[in-house]
């Protein structure tokens, strides 16, 4: 649990709706279905050298994970509330133009890539950079590890925006300005497992010679080893961060052959929710050429695995939340183009 210190529970207080959804009395079914879409709440907290000020103490949503991938997207389109003045809305508006058009903003992201052991980092310069044309791109990049795109990830994802936007599509009780969705993922993953021939690769060391035919050769590195070992003629292989590395080395080197047939088996061992899937591909009529179905297993996850990604998508930076009798029709706006952007990531 973290402090989210940003929000001072007296801005709070005068949108008296939003307050009540933490009470421990409520009994508002809109508003008790809020909470699943917002961080846990953990009382109040003032800071010592200010004792006056007082702020919500919330969940720190990233807790759970090992190497949390995090991005914030402000949603609607407004970033500025009904009783802003004139100078407050030409401010808002300059900062992003757009903001209206597209319904979200993203203010910043944070990505770990497997294949380098490290993070990406944006902030919201590069959010306010991008497009209509360039926005479905901009997105992408948060979900990509480094080596592969996340579609496990943006299924989840979809799936967790649609469920916010059917609340805000049933509840005619409060506006949101200014707010956001925090997406988050773990980046980190249990090395799947490659069923290739008739020896086994671990992450340990590096590839013996004799896997490649044609004469190429595996350089040796910190992350792929080949140990002997063999089941009804098959290789298993155990594939970590140097998956990147090892498919680039084996496209030339599988190009090359024209016979056989090669069954590869993909197994997910993943913890905690994480990749859990199994894929079974039987190369038979490739020509030997197994690159496009690693392509397809590794860089194009199922789009049908929704569940077995770990990923939380929270409503956050709430201050600006006023008593409405009609629908948030610009959170829905940027909800309903936010899923769509996703889903054309997903499907393309």
């Amino acid at each position: 649990m973290s402090l989210i210190a940003s929000e001072p529970v007296q801005l709070l207080v005068k949108q008296k709706k939003l307050t009540s959804v933490y009470d421990s009395d409520c009994c508002d079914s809109v508003l008790l279905e809020l909470r699943e879409y917002l961080p846990k709440y953990f009382g109040v907290w003032s800071p010592p050298t200010a004792p006056n000020d007082t702020y919500l103490k919330l969940e720190d949503v990233t807790r759970k994970f090992k190497k949390p991938c995090i991005m914030d997207v402000k949603i609607g389109q407004k970033s500025y509330d009904p009783y802003a003045s004139a100078e407050k809305i030409q401010q808002q508006v300059s900062k992003y133009p757009l903001m209206e058009e597209i319904g979200f903003l993203v203010l910043g992201m944070r990505v770990y890539h497997v294949s380098s052991d490290s993070y990406e980092t944006q902030n919201q310069h590069y959010g306010r950079s991008l497009t209509k044309e360039t926005v479905k791109d901009g997105i992408s990049k948060f979900f990509h590890s480094g080596y592969c795109l996340r579609k496990d990830v943006i299924a989840a994802s979809i799936q967790k925006v649609e469920k916010i936007l059917e609340w805000f599509e049933r509840q005619k009780q409060l506006n949101f300005y200014a707010s956001s969705l925090l997406f988050v993922y773990e980046g980190s993953c249990q090395p799947p497992t490659m069923r290739l021939g008739d020896v086994t690769l671990a992450e340990k060391g590096g590839v013996p010679k004799g896997l490649l035919s044609g004469g190429d050769v595996l350089e040796y590195n910190n992350n792929i080893h080949v140990i002997n070992s063999t089941e009804n003629g098959k290789i298993e292989a155990s594939v970590g961060k140097g998956l990147s590395k090892f498919y680039a080395l084996h496209k030339k080197a599988y190009s090359k052959r024209h016979h056989g047939q090669l069954s590869l088996k993909v197994e997910n061992l993943e913890q905690d929710n994480m990749w859990k899937s199994s894929t079974c591909i039987t190369q038979e009529h490739l020509n030997g050429n197994v690159i496009p179905q690693l392509e397809k297993v590794f860089c194009h996850m199922p789009a049908d695995i929704k569940e077995s990604a770990n990923v939380e998508v929270r409503m956050i930076d709430f201050a600006h939340v006023f008593p409405s009798n009609t629908k948030d029709e610009g959170y829905i706006y940027g909800l309903k183009n936010l899923i769509t952007v996703l889903q054309n990531i997903l499907d393309n």
